[in-house]
């Protein structure tokens, strides 16, 4: 018996080794990008501060917003330039290594939550309080993050094919517009359902959905600032024209515009 365990472990983590291997691994296509690796990293901090913050939710007048809201916002803008510059596959692959280390973090939390206190340290449950509730903020989170980031990317990838690459900021709003109603709707019921009243989940939910969608209008001339400055450095813009929008797939079946196309000219110059 321990042996047929040790083999269904074994098995399992082989499993669990191979699929993230499969969604987080490098595309050929992004390994000759000066500043995509140190974009994700950043985008993945902000997502695990996001979830720590997540719990207390803070009155500002008549609104009420989780702590997450300073935040999160911001991974919604990561998404829109790494699916606007690197293509959804791009985008995919940095959802999902976001995945992976908010699912550690949720795990590790309640490990050292459980873990018995040293006798002498008497903050046990002030450190319980925060990071007992990191679990279900996370695994909340991680649906809602999944499901919107996705929805998110699509939007975009689909929007600049229709708009020919131009008016950026239609793709930006718009997209957030989608991703973030997917999103909210998910996190904030998923979290605080069974906590909170249906009244106050639906305020957190209204309240959140309208300030990230402002938040995102108001981040637009830095969006614009940042995708044509990553464009112009990367000498690459690409049009997902034929890919496989599957989360689970890999293939980067997309059209790119390299370094002095007009594409680019049009993207970085006219296209606004």
């Amino acid at each position: 018996m321990p042996f047929l365990f040790a083999g269904l472990v074994s098995l399992s983590t082989q499993m669990a080794n191979a699929l993230i291997h499969r969604l987080t691994t490098k595309h050929h296509s992004l390994r000759n990008f000066r500043y995509y690796d140190i974009l994700v990293h950043i985008f993945v901090v902000i997502l695990l501060i996001s979830n720590l913050v997540a719990p207390k939710i803070c009155a500002i007048g008549p609104f009420r917003i989780s702590g997450a809201l300073l935040l999160f916002p911001l991974t919604y803008i990561f998404g829109d330039v790494f699916t606007e510059v690197y293509g959804y596959s791009g985008s995919r692959r940095a959802i999902w290594i976001g995945f992976f280390a908010s699912t550690l973090m949720a795990i590790m939390a309640k490990i050292i939550v459980w873990l018995p206190p040293a006798p002498e340290w008497q903050n046990q449950s002030a450190f319980a309080t925060v990071f007992d509730f990191v679990p279900r903020i996370v695994i909340a989170s991680l649906i809602a993050f999944w499901a919107g980031e996705f929805a998110n990317s699509y939007v975009m990838a689909k929007m600049k094919i229709f708009t020919d690459g131009r008016h950026l900021w239609t793709r930006t709003v718009g997209s957030t517009v989608v991703g973030q109603a997917v999103d909210t709707a998910l996190v904030i019921t998923l979290t605080f359902i069974g906590s909170q009243s249906m009244t106050t989940i639906a305020k957190l939910i209204a309240s959140g959905y309208v300030a990230k969608v402002v938040y995102e209008v108001i981040a637009t001339p830095l969006t614009y600032l940042v995708v044509n400055s990553l464009k112009r450095a990367e000498g690459v813009d690409v049009y997902d024209t034929d890919t496989d929008f599957n989360p689970f797939g890999r293939e980067r079946n997309q059209v790119e515009a390299g370094a002095g196309n007009p594409a680019i000219e049009a993207a970085t110059g006219s296209g606004k």
